[in-house]
């Protein structure tokens, strides 16, 4: 039994890595695959350090939470590319699409580790948070780890109450704030809005350790095979979503998943590439998370390279 986690679960950001278990195709590469929650990010990359889970499905870069200078990981496969979530504000602030100085002054939420993505996004923008006075947060009772937490849906609550001006979360989340009319999305940096670096700073992956992998043989190969299948199944038919959320998500949020779904597929490929790595380490330099450089094959699994398509 190899026991995946997620830092966030009711949420298309890394849907395909529990739509890979619950559609049987981690299973039909002979991988038996148990799914747990476990927020936030850092706590999942720590839990694979510590031996007590085989992967983590959640944002690449947060692997240096616990592995420094990318010593004793490895992403195997992308979910999808690019960075991946949205930047809603409160409508009550006017806010337009792409006009990102309606978060001068206000309050933003954002998960740890996740944070750190707008924050360098608004610094690539020509941003201080200091002198524009932004501050980015947590999000009211998203916090302790809770098998309850779920981030979107939390910002989704606290911008409704007048808690947080604005947030920085999944899809599902950003369309429940668009569904009860409180809140726009501001930029989707998946789709090339915003500065076209923060693209590269980080994306959902698989990530496992290298003890994993070398107790493994063929570990690396079967789940870029499982992924490919799973991208290749939702990109054929992405109702085959509906069976998935609806047996993990509450059946409100489950109702949404396939129109997030549909907006995701072009983002669908397991590939991780050398300009990907290049960005994503930039983007760590830059908050001080890597000391030194690090080569594309210390922070990828190599085995794996041949078969992402």
């Amino acid at each position: 039994m190899f026991k995946l986690v997620v830092p966030d679960l009711i949420s298309n950001s890394y849907f395909p890595a529990i739509a890979a278990i619950d559609l049987g195709f981690f299973k039909e590469e002979g991988l038996d695959v148990e799914l747990e929650l476990l927020f936030p990010v850092n706590k999942s990359y720590e839990a694979l350090r510590d031996g007590s889970v085989a992967f983590v499905a959640g944002s690449a870069h947060s692997a240096l939470a616990a592995f420094p200078n990318w010593d004793g990981v490895k992403l195997v496969c992308a979910q999808g590319q690019g960075m991946y979530w949205y930047l809603v504000m409160d409508k009550a602030h006017n806010p337009r699409r792409l006009d990102l100085d309606c978060v001068k002054g206000k309050k933003i939420g954002a998960a740890p580790w996740v944070e750190m993505g707008l924050r360098r996004m608004l610094i690539a923008a020509g941003y201080d948070l200091e002198r524009d006075d932004i501050t980015i947060m947590p999000v009211p009772g998203a916090a302790g780890g809770q098998p309850s937490v779920n981030f979107g849906l939390m910002a989704a609550d606290a911008l409704q109450a007048g808690k947080i001006d604005g947030f920085w979360a999944n899809g599902v989340g950003t369309q429940v704030a668009l569904n009860s009319g409180v809140g726009d999305i501001i930029v989707d940096v998946r789709r090339r809005e915003g500065p076209a670096e923060a693209f590269n700073f980080t994306m959902a992956s698989i990530a496992t350790s290298d003890a994993v992998l070398a107790d493994n043989p063929g570990l690396a190969e079967a789940t870029v095979r499982a992924m490919n299948k799973t991208h290749a199944a939702l990109k054929e038919d992405p109702k085959r979503a509906q069976d998935v959320a609806n047996k993990r998500f509450p059946a409100e949020q489950a109702a949404l998943i396939v129109p997030l779904i549909e907006r995701d597929l072009p983002a669908y490929s397991t590939g991780i590439s050398e300009n990907f790595v290049a960005g994503m380490n930039q983007f760590c330099s830059d908050l001080g998370l890597l000391t030194s450089p690090v080569a594309y094959t210390d922070v990828v699994a190599e085995a794996a390279i041949p078969l992402w398509t």
